[in-house]
């Protein structure tokens, strides 16, 4: 109790010391440009792209191939909890920034580093960070995919724009399916040479009249063993990474 007593006294001597502690709430009310109004907007559009990021990250980036490809991996091998999620996540996350790593770099440079300062006003920048996203979306879209979508919206009496640039109305769509569809296309064929091993066991498992004991608690170490000599992990990443145009 004296000890508190002691430190007030203190505090009420040296009336500095509480003045210093106080938030710098001057720093928080600057605008950025002088107008109060693109400040309020600007912050308005940071953290609404903060609060969506995650969508747009799985709809115009790499990371449904590489999560679709590594979870169908993990269910050919049958171990439906190694690798984790939390690390098939991380790693597909970690590919995907180093696929598009000169998507972001054009992004950065062409827009986000002329807002920042005041060369060039909002809606600029939104064109300059986009078109990066857009061309790799476009080189790594079928076709048929982009046919589909635009007939699709034709038939809907929409106005699409076909010709370069594309409307991001279709090419986001045909780009998701695109990449689904490659997804799935190299899990199987991840996924056939383990199918391979599981008939082989299964058949000398019955020829053995081994009827009781299930195949897969056999071939498990095989397949593993079998991904770990041709060093799997080695050539998965490095097909997906070469997929990618």
């Amino acid at each position: 109790m004296i000890r508190f007593i002691v430190f007030l006294a203190a505090m009420m001597a040296v009336p500095e010391l509480a003045v210093a502690q106080q938030l710098p709430t001057d720093l928080l009310n600057v605008p950025v440009d002088g107008s109060v109004a693109a400040w309020i907007i600007r912050t308005f559009g940071l953290l609404t792209v903060l609060s969506v990021a995650p969508g747009i990250l799985i709809m115009v980036t790499s990371f449904p191939r590489f999560v679709i490809a590594f979870s169908i991996l993990r269910s050919g091998m049958g171990i439906s909890s190694t690798p984790s999620n939390m690390i098939l996540l991380s790693l597909s996350l970690f590919m995907t920034f180093y696929v598009m790593s000169p998507t972001f770099d054009q992004a950065w440079q062409n827009g986000v580093q002329p807002l920042l300062a005041n060369q060039i006003n909002e809606t600029d920048a939104v064109q300059r960070i986009a078109e990066p996203f857009r061309t790799f979306m476009a080189a790594n879209t079928r076709d048929k995919d982009l046919a589909l979508f635009v007939d699709l919206a034709r038939e809907r009496g929409q106005n699409i724009q076909t010709t370069d640039p594309i409307d991001y109305r279709v090419l986001i769509p045909a780009f998701m399916i695109s990449e689904i569809r490659r997804g799935f296309e190299i899990g199987f064929l991840v996924v056939l040479p383990f199918l391979v091993i599981d008939l082989i066991v299964a058949t000398i498992t019955m020829a053995m009249g081994m009827m009781m004991l299930p195949p897969t608690s056999i071939s498990l170490p095989f397949k593993i063993l079998f991904f770990v000599l041709i060093d799997g992990w080695n050539l998965l990443v490095g097909s997906l990474v070469r997929s990618f145009s």
